[in-house]
């Protein structure tokens, strides 16, 4: 699966996108963000607080409860205010 991250979600992994192999037991959208969060400090931090992570499956919100199915891109980002 592509997994783009964007924003300080990007500054705080250190990079853009990257290509995953979702585990076994991975289902949801949070089960991949908690997945992701134990990988080193960057990712503990960009995930540290999921009250303000946002996704995208295949380019459409979802919650962090949305099953991954058979999705192949995921993309995290903070809340986003418009002007």
């Amino acid at each position: 699966m592509k997994v783009l991250y964007f924003a300080w979600v990007r500054q705080r992994t250190g990079i853009g996108e990257e290509m995953i192999e979702v585990p076994e037991g991975v289902n949801t959208v949070g089960d991949l963000a908690a997945h992701l969060a134990v990988r080193d400090e960057g990712y503990s931090a960009a995930f540290a607080d999921m009250r303000v992570i946002r996704a995208a499956l295949d380019q459409q919100h979802v919650p962090l409860d949305h099953p991954l199915g058979d999705a192949s891109e995921i993309a995290f980002f903070p809340p986003v205010t418009g002007g």
